[in-house]
C-alpha cells in the first residue's frame, strides 16, 4: 500500500471514531434535557394528542380522615433501607439529580415516577417512562392509588409506602 492510501486510511477512522464520539454525546445530552412529559420515541409514528391533565388537588384532609401511609421506605435495591416521609409533598422518582429519590438503574428513566397525595391516599403516576412503573406485577399506564405495603418496582428497586 502506498503512504497515501495508509494516511487517508487513517484520516478516516478518525474522521468515524470522532462521529461515533460525538453521537453518543449527542444522544446522552437529548435523555438527559428530555422533558418530564416525553414519549419514548419508536413506540408509535403519531404524534401524542394533547390530552387535558387534570393537576392533582390538595386533598383536604379532616382529623377523622388521615392520609393512610407516612413514609415512603426503599425495600430492595441499591438504596435499600432509605426512608423519605410522607408530608403531602409530592415525591418525585428517577435518575434526574434534583428527584426526591435518586435512582442509579439502567431501567429507571430521568423522570420515572411520581408519588402525590389525592383526595386522602397516596397516588403514583408514571411520568413517560421506558421500562415502566410496576405495582405488584401490574404495570400502570394511569394514576393508580397505592396502597399502604404494596411493592412499587422502578426498576431494580422496590419501594412501599408504610405507616
Amino acid at each position: 500500500m502506498s503512504e497515501l492510501t495508509l494516511t487517508l486510511l487513517r484520516l478516516s477512522f478518525l474522521g468515524l471514531l470522532w462521529a461515533f464520539v460525538l453521537f453518543t454525546v449527542l444522544a446522552l445530552r437529548r435523555d438527559l434535557r428530555q422533558p418530564s412529559d416525553a414519549r419514548p420515541s419508536g413506540r408509535s409514528g403519531k404524534p401524542p394528542r394533547n390530552r387535558a391533565v387534570k393537576a392533582p388537588r390538595p386533598a383536604k384532609v379532616s382529623k377523622k380522615s388521615k392520609v393512610k401511609g407516612t413514609r415512603l421506605v426503599v425495600v430492595e435495591g441499591p438504596l435499600a433501607g432509605v426512608e423519605v416521609p410522607l408530608e403531602g409533598a409530592q415525591i418525585t422518582l428517577g435518575r434526574a439529580p434534583d428527584s426526591t429519590i435518586v435512582i442509579d438503574d439502567d431501567y429507571a428513566s430521568s423522570r420515572h415516577a411520581r408519588v402525590y397525595e389525592s383526595e386522602g391516599s397516596w397516588v403514583v403516576e408514571d411520568l413517560g417512562s421506558t421500562n415502566g412503573t410496576w405495582i405488584d406485577r401490574t404495570r400502570i399506564t394511569t394514576p393508580t392509588v397505592l396502597q399502604v405495603g404494596a411493592p412499587l418496582r422502578i426498576g431494580r428497586s422496590t419501594l412501599q409506602i408504610q405507616k
